[in-house]
């Protein structure tokens, strides 16, 4: 079968390697559709946290059952999507549900290889049904569902004010669960087009760029209250810290992007607000269910939201063109036969 690798920051081969053969417990899968993310973008970089070279990137996976190995749950030709977090069950964090922070968690395509290859053996544990999703929207489940967790998180209720900061996947993603619950959601970007994209396709009326006036246009849009709920989908020091300049007294700071380095907020400034800082990390099996659920519904606009398909084949030569900013990926898509 082929498989591609990055074997260093910058580089991709393509090698034929053996199919693997599915353990007790394993289904051996046929991936069809690989999402590109943001950790696959850094890591071909060589700036992403938590990564050791070579590695099989993907975890962004629709697959369909080639050989069920026995198993009394799936059958040859079912269409699944893989929750590509590997996780313990027994630790302190499993033993809560929070599967998605296991102290053992091992993730798909980041800690261990993931499905940048033709057939995959995988826990039939981490698969959910997708008959009725396309190879698209099953490959777009992940991203979606680390959005829909970061919205539980924070407890977004309707009639809120909510910041996300960033209009790449993740934060797109936000702005439609956070407006799923009924809040009233306002987005924040670097890139104009971006913010054009969210206002056209996500249905997001104000939408800020950084600027001298950022904070009188944010007192402006929320009546001097400031935001309920501010998200970081951007992993960038700059955002990350400023984040709670923008939220409320009461309110809540979702760090959602990643960022390598040390963070430094004004204590007093944090305290006198009584601010929630939170963490959001992956999702757990009731996230994916719950976009599936979304996804079947219609209400996310997945044809606009993937904006480059890349055939298997032309990953090595081409996968750089997705990390360049005036090629305007959203969400970029590797297609398997």
């Amino acid at each position: 079968m082929k498989t591609i690798i990055c074997e260093k920051p910058g580089l991709f081969t393509q090698k034929d390697t053996t199919t693997p053969q599915p353990r007790q417990g394993e289904v051996l899968l046929r991936i069809k559709r690989i999402g590109v993310c943001g950790t696959d973008l850094h890591a071909f970089a060589g700036n992403q946290a938590y990564f050791t070279y070579p590695r099989i990137l993907g975890h962004e996976l629709a697959a369909v059952i080639e050989d069920p190995n026995g198993s009394s749950t799936w059958k040859k030709g079912d269409k699944v999507v893989v929750i590509p977090y590997i996780h313990c069950g027994k630790c302190v964090a499993c033993l809560q549900g929070k599967t998605n922070c296991c102290t053992r968690l091992q993730v798909l395509g980041v800690h261990t290889d993931g499905g940048m290859q033709e057939y995959f053996a995988l826990s039939e544990e981490l698969l959910l049904p997708a008959e009725n999703l396309s190879f698209e929207e099953m490959a777009i489940v992940e991203p979606l569902a680390v959005a829909a967790h970061a919205v539980k998180r924070a407890k977004v209720e309707k009639g809120e004010q909510v910041l996300v900061m960033g209009c790449g996947p993740i934060g797109i993603g936000i702005m439609v669960f956070a407006k799923l619950a009924g809040a009233e959601v306002t987005a924040l970007d670097i890139n104009e087009s971006r913010l054009k994209f969210v206002r056209k396709q996500i249905g997001i009326k104000n939408t800020v760029l950084p600027s001298e006036s950022l904070h009188q246009d944010i007192e402006k849009i929320t009546k001097g209250k400031l935001f309920n709920a501010v998200f970081d989908a951007t992993g960038h020091k700059l955002a990350l810290e400023s984040g709670p300049e923008y939220m409320s007294h009461g309110g809540r700071f979702l760090l959602v992007g990643l960022s390598k380095g040390d963070l430094v907020f004004n204590h007093p400034a944090i305290h006198a607000k009584e601010s929630s800082i939170l963490c959001s990390r992956n999702a757990t099996a009731g996230d994916f269910q719950e976009v599936i659920a979304v996804l079947k519904s219609g209400d996310f606009p997945t044809d606009a939201f993937i904006t480059h398909h890349l055939s298997f084949d032309k990953v090595v030569n081409e996968f750089a063109s997705l990390t360049q900013p005036e090629n305007m990926v959203i969400k970029g898509m590797v297609q398997l036969s």
